[in-house]
């Protein structure tokens, strides 16, 4: 797994000790979890786990997941990766995102996710797929930032959350 870095940021791997940060910071935060499709976690014993599991996902080639940190601090502020590919592995990347509330709206995911928009590039990728739901519009705003072009507003069903959701979907040409 590599480590990327930004202006203001550093993309890690997530550790095992980013358990209680993230469960506090975002993980647990209705307010950050309505637009995704996984409910708030209820106990640090839950992040620990999700975070167990992208662990053992990192020797995937394939597979790409940071942890999102400020330089300045270190402080754990959320977490971008590849949730998946469209036609299978060496298709097309789909990117996914979260933020701590207290850090949103100081231009932080942009600059994340164009560093990992430069990642894919790099990997031999020509577009990459962002989808936000149709009220996020925090979300939206950083994907158009990033070059998103929209492609549609299809319903998205999210049976962990047991109901079904407009969503706003992306192309980014690299």
């Amino acid at each position: 797994m590599v480590t990327l870095e930004t202006e203001r940021l550093i993309l890690r791997p997530f550790r095992e000790d980013d358990a209680e940060t993230m469960f506090h910071a975002w993980a647990s935060d209705p307010e950050v979890t309505k637009y995704l499709t996984w409910n708030p976690h209820t106990s640090v014993e839950q992040s620990r786990h999700i975070i167990g599991v992208w662990i053992s996902e990192y020797e995937k080639p394939e597979r790409l997941n940071f942890a999102i940190t400020l330089k300045e601090s270190g402080e754990l502020i959320g977490g971008i990766d590849v949730v998946g590919y469209l036609g299978g592995v060496g298709g097309t990347p789909v990117i996914g995102y979260c933020l701590s509330r207290k850090h949103w709206n100081r231009g932080y995911m942009t600059e994340a996710c164009m560093r990992v928009l430069a990642l894919l590039r790099e990997r031999g990728y020509s577009e990459v797929r962002i989808d936000a739901m149709t009220e996020n519009v925090g979300s939206n705003r950083v994907i158009l930032k990033c070059g998103g072009e929209y492609i549609g507003t299809e319903a998205d069903p999210r049976p962990m959350k047991n109901d079904v959701v407009p969503v706003n979907r992306y192309i980014v040409r690299l």
